[in-house]
C-alpha cells in the first residue's frame, strides 16, 4: 500500500486519538483537578505519552480543547443574564448556573477560580464574566436592588473564594449544599436584604470539619506538561 493510500487511515487514527485524549482528560480533570498528571490521561485514553504531547504540546492547549465548549456555556448564561429586565434576577440566575458547574466539575472549578495562562477560551470567559457582573451591578444600582458601595472586584473576589470551597462542600455534605452560602453572599449585595428562608440545611460541626479537610492545601495548576 502506498503512502498516499495510507494517509487517510493515519488521519482517522489521529482524529480518534485526539478525541480519546480530550474525553479522557475531561474525566481526569473533573475527578482530580487541573494538576492531574498527564501520563494518567494518556493511560486513560490508551495511548502513549508521545501521542499526547504530539496533539497537545502544553497543558494549556489540552485544557483549552477540553473546556472550550463548557466555557462557552458560561458565556451563554451570561448573555441570558444580561438580557434580563430585572438585574437582580439576572444576577441570581447567572451565579446559580455558574456555581452548579463549579460544584460538580473540579476541572472547570480550577479553571474558573484560579489563573492559568495560555488558555484562549478561559481568557475570553473571564473577560465576559467580568463584563456581565459589571453590567448587572450597574443596572442593579440604577434599579435600587443592589447596594451602591459594592464593586465588581468585591463580587469577583467573594465568588472566587466561595467557588474554591464548593467541590469540598458538595462532596462532604450534599450536591446542593453550595446554595446556602451563595444565598448568603447574594443577600449581602442587596440594597435592602430580603428575609427569606435559606436553601439547603445548615452544616453540622462534623460536616464543617469534613468540608475544611476536603479543601486541603491548594497549589496553582502548572502551565506546561510535566
Amino acid at each position: 500500500m502506498t503512502n498516499e493510500a495510507m494517509a487517510p487511515a493515519r488521519r482517522r487514527d489521529a482524529r480518534r486519538n485526539r478525541e480519546l485524549l480530550v474525553q479522557a482528560a475531561h474525566e481526569v480533570f473533573t475527578e482530580q483537578g487541573l494538576e492531574a498528571p498527564l501520563d494518567v490521561i494518556a493511560r486513560r485514553a490508551k495511548v502513549g505519552n508521545a501521542t499526547l504531547y504530539r496533539h497537545f504540546p502544553t497543558r494549556a492547549e489540552l485544557v483549552d480543547a477540553v473546556f472550550r465548549e463548557q466555557l462557552a456555556g458560561t458565556m451563554t448564561a451570561g448573555e441570558l443574564a444580561r438580557a434580563a429586565t430585572d438585574a437582580w434576577e439576572g444576577l441570581v440566575g447567572y451565579l446559580g448556573a455558574v456555581f452548579a458547574v463549579l460544584a460538580t466539575d473540579r476541572g472547570t472549578n480550577d479553571l474558573m477560580t484560579t489563573r492559568l495562562e495560555g488558555v484562549g477560551s478561559l481568557e475570553a470567559v473571564h473577560a465576559h464574566n467580568r463584563a456581565t457582573i459589571d453590567l448587572l451591578l450597574d443596572r442593579g444600582r440604577e434599579q435600587g436592588s443592589i447596594r451602591a458601595d459594592v464593586t465588581t472586584e468585591d463580587v469577583l473576589f467573594a465568588l472566587a473564594a466561595l467557588g474554591r470551597a464548593v467541590p469540598a462542600l458538595a462532596g462532604a455534605v450534599a450536591p446542593d449544599a453550595w446554595r446556602r452560602p451563595l444565598a448568603l453572599l447574594l443577600d449581602s449585595l442587596r440594597a435592602s436584604p430580603a428575609v427569606e428562608p435559606l436553601p439547603s440545611p445548615a452544616l453540622t460541626a462534623e460536616q464543617l470539619g469534613d468540608v475544611l479537610q476536603g479543601l486541603g492545601p491548594h497549589r496553582p495548576p502548572r502551565t506546561s506538561p510535566e
